[in-house]
């Protein structure tokens, strides 16, 4: 079975096609600027070179035609025809109460996405356009969703409730949902294998750190908390995101500067994290090259991040009553030694121990602490790709 996994942005598309016999990664790219003057399709077959097609794409059907084109072109195809596409996995963003795993994507199933539209803007709206693209470019192809949220679908009530009135959870679903599911779901699988022991038997905290960045309990299994909540902004500071805030600073913020609450949700999500206190970048390594150079404000960003992120570890050893491992993944998870260092040099309470040389490799999943240390650490690269296709050969298996 090959797998066409697809992940739609406003105004990009990223896919995958992945042969499920072998797990292995056929071809994968970008198509930019959906919609917008100077698009362009960026295709990697595996084994041959990388192509770029600069073409006008107006929308994501233009989008979806020119990934299948690609995939099966004479030159830098990877297929012959279409007909070899067996089925397509989207990721979408979110699924609200509705989806607690994986679904074959029906009439009713769509109904349910739109519902959940107001929940991620957006998002979901984008996921839905990319379903419908894919409907009518291949027309009775299965297609398949894998949600973000669904993973965190476990968390109990006592974590997932805000402390408002009660009526906004019942009439406009206001609670933690969380994401980068598909993320802390693949590496938390990983790390239990990597310790030798059925997942059903360990408490795992997942870290997905990049531009965006997420916590999660992982406790026999499942998710029992996690550190974006009812948005992607909450949480860790991230490359733009404040995270966690008091939510006064918003209002006070609307009567100080004469902002609008669009406005003042505007910088929250993109002027604010590590951007904001820097205002060097949004990107970790740009910020770690300025600290390098005595930056004063991007060694607190940097600081600040680790500080977070370690105080959430923290707050999830105590919610699970232990823990066995902790995972680094991400771009900057796996890829930032220091990173990991300086958050790390917080968990000295739990017995983690870093070995040094081992923290210092990156681009393959390995354990990064010492013999003894009480806490095992794990770098794992995600796969969040894998995870829809496999989702899908399930889903359709059955």
């Amino acid at each position: 079975m090959k797998v066409l996994v697809i992940n739609c942005g406003s105004s990009s598309l990223k896919y995958q096609l992945i042969d499920m016999e072998t797990e292995s990664v056929l071809a994968k790219g970008l198509c930019e600027r959906i919609g917008i003057e100077g698009s362009r399709l960026k295709h990697e077959p595996t084994g041959k070179d990388k192509v770029v097609i600069e073409e006008n794409m107006a929308d994501h059907n233009d989008a979806v035609k020119m990934v299948l084109d690609a995939l099966v072109d004479p030159n830098h195809g990877v297929i012959s025809s279409m007909d070899e596409i067996n089925a397509i996995g989207h990721r979408v963003v979110h699924g609200g109460e509705e989806f607690s795993g994986s679904v074959v994507i029906d009439d009713a199933v769509m109904n349910a996405l739109v519902k959940c539209s107001d929940l991620a803007p957006l998002h979901n709206p984008a996921n839905i356009i990319g379903i419908k693209a894919c409907e009518k470019i291949m027309p009775g192809v299965p297609q398949c969703g894998v949600f973000d949220t669904a993973f965190h679908q476990t968390v109990p009530k006592k974590a997932y409730l805000y402390a408002l009135p009660y009526e906004y959870y019942e009439k406009y679903g206001v609670r933690r949902y969380g994401f980068h599911g598909t993320s802390h779901r693949f590496v938390s699988s990983e790390a239990a294998k990597m310790m030798g022991k059925p997942i059903e038997e360990t408490k795992i905290i997942t870290c997905h750190l990049g531009n965006g960045g997420s916590i999660a309990a992982v406790q026999y299994g499942k998710s029992v908390d996690t550190t974006m909540g009812f948005t992607p902004l909450e949480g860790l500071i991230m490359g733009t995101r404040c995270g966690d805030i008091d939510p006064s600073i918003v209002t006070f913020l609307e009567n100080k500067e004469g902002l609008s609450a669009k406005e003042v949700d505007e910088i929250m999500n993109k002027k604010s994290g590590v951007l904001g206190i820097s205002g060097v970048s949004s990107d970790f390594r740009d910020v770690e090259a300025a600290a390098a150079e005595g930056n004063e404000r991007a060694q607190v960003a940097l600081d600040a991040f680790a500080y977070k992120v370690a105080k959430s570890i923290g707050s999830y050893a105590a919610a699970m009553n232990g823990v066995d491992a902790i995972v680094f993944t991400a771009g900057l998870g796996e890829n930032s030694g220091s990173t990991r260092q300086e958050i790390c040099d917080y968990l000295g309470y739990l017995g983690v121990k870093l070995d040094a040389e081992a923290n210092s490799k990156r681009g393959k999943a390995m354990e990064i602490s010492t013999a003894d240390s009480k806490v095992k650490v794990f770098v794992i690269p995600t796969n969040e790709e894998l995870v829809i296709a496999r989702d899908t050969k399930e889903l359709l298996d059955k």
